[in-house]
């Protein structure tokens, strides 16, 4: 996809003869563009990026989308104060070259200004908006003269300036204040801002623990092991950016997946056991569902089911490169009554739901500027659709795991309480993790102010007749 447009961009730098603009530049801007345009997650359009560009270039190139998106409100504030006009009056080609040159200027300061200022003249080149080009030259410049200005300083309330320094909706801080207190809320959206570690899960059907940690260490990247999920592992400081190629290499080989530490919580709480029948409701892309299997062993038969048969085969892909055998894949609706098993099939089951995805807007930030009130009383709603299916098929004496990636109540606390009102065969149980994640509710979540990591919550129940 950058590829092509590469392609395209390049055959018109040809003819207007001007200097191409770097690989790593080009990328970010198409990347951006689809995000803007199509609705694509950055993390996805990043990932398929990655064999088109060179380390060093596709450093950067993540550092400019995922920096921009998480900046965005912030940067387009800056727009207006040094253009005169506001961002979303602009063609949306010079907005994103204007916000990929603020960025540079404001938060990369190894790059020269000149280099920042010069490639978003070019990119507007190669949109073949020439006509703007002028107008971002004297925009970046300005900026240069006038370097410390802050918008963030000048917002007439408090809401306002919190909304402008964290780059968050209005609406969005509004409601976490009301959930989490002001302080909690502030603290949720800077922490919202920074790059989260890289985070992994070692699979021991393809490799040994000790022989793909030693392999990392040699090439001198500072490993830890997670503080909240077993068997996961961390990549300290600036490691990650060095450990990129050997981290894709050890993934492409199955022998680890990488996965937020939070994330790798969930098939710890289900703790499947061997002989036992599993089910993971809504279970692509996979993360979970492999996690689950390969914790439990080849005894354990895993059932994921999706909607969707085209994210079924990304799990079976997945599941295949690390050498998981015990997974069947099924396409049905998780929201369709019943779900297409006996009741009481499952010794565990799984709900990671669909979910607004609050919790991951440190690796997701394009998701605070697409989500509305209303998405998230509609998720809330399916969600409790489907863990009522689900709750059908548990067995007497089983485990069902509610989960979600979204640290909205209406999508966690609220679905709990309902389900338990409405479910009298179940009770709610503790999940089996750190002490100082479970809540006063007794269920957990983890905070990417508190814990660096992802926001999730997960709720266990167990079957009682």
């Amino acid at each position: 996809m950058v590829k092509k447009s590469g392609a395209r961009w390049g055959a018109a730098n040809k003819e207007s003869g001007i200097r191409r603009v770097s690989a790593a530049r080009r990328a970010a801007f198409e990347v951006l563009r689809r995000v803007e345009e199509e609705g694509t997650f950055a993390a996805a359009l990043l990932a398929s990026a990655n064999g088109e560009l060179r380390a060093d270039d596709r450093a950067l190139c993540y550092e400019l989308v995922l920096g921009v998106l998480r900046r965005q409100l912030w940067l387009d504030k800056l727009i207006e104060h040094y253009a005169g006009r506001p961002a979303e009056r602009l063609d949306a080609p010079v907005r994103r070259a204007l916000r990929l040159g603020l960025y540079q200027l404001r938060f990369l300061t190894r790059i020269p200004p000149s280099a920042a200022i010069n490639e978003s003249v070019n990119l507007v080149h190669e949109a073949r908006l020439r006509s703007a080009a002028g107008f971002i030259n004297a925009v970046l410049r300005r900026v240069t003269r006038e370097p410390d200005y802050d918008p963030a300083t000048h917002a007439a309330t408090e809401l306002e300036r919190l909304a402008l320094a964290t780059s968050h909706p209005v609406w969005l801080l509004e409601r976490w204040m009301k959930f989490f207190g002001a302080g909690e809320a502030e603290s949720f959206a800077s922490a919202n801002n920074r790059t989260p570690h890289v985070a992994f899960r070692v699979n021991l059907l393809r490799a040994g623990g000790a022989e793909v940690i030693e392999r990392l260490s040699a090439a001198g990247i500072e490993l830890k092991p997670s503080l909240i999920a077993q068997e996961a592992w961390r990549i300290e400081g600036t490691g990650g950016k060095a450990a990129s190629p050997l981290l894709r290499e050890l993934a492409d080989e199955g022998a680890i997946y990488l996965q937020d530490e939070a994330s790798q919580l969930i098939a710890g709480a289900l703790d499947a056991r061997a002989g036992e029948r599993v089910l993971d409701v809504c279970a692509a892309p996979g993360s979970k569902t492999t996690g689950i299997a390969a914790r439990a062993g080849d005894r354990t038969f895993v059932v994921a089911g999706d909607k969707y048969g085209h994210r079924l085969r990304t799990l079976r892909e997945s599941a295949a490169r690390q050498g998981l055998e015990n997974i069947q894949a099924i396409v049905y609706d998780a929201e369709a009554a019943p779900l297409p098993f006996a009741a009481g099939s499952f010794e565990r089951v799984l709900v990671d739901a669909p979910c607004t995805g609050t919790g991951t807007l440190r690796h997701n930030p394009e998701i605070r500027w697409r989500i509305t009130p209303t998405d998230i009383s509609e998720l809330a709603a399916r969600q409790r659709r489907i863990l009522a299916n689900a709750a059908r098929t548990v067995a007497v004496g089983g485990r069902l795991v509610y989960s979600t990636c979204s640290i909205e109540p209406e999508e966690n606390e609220e679905v709990v309480l309902a389900f338990l009102e409405t479910h009298p065969a179940f009770k709610s149980i503790q999940p089996d993790v750190p002490e100082h994640l479970l809540t006063t509710d007794g269920a957990a979540r983890t905070w990417p102010q508190r814990d660096d990591t992802d926001g999730f919550f997960v709720a266990v129940f167990s079957r009682k007749e």
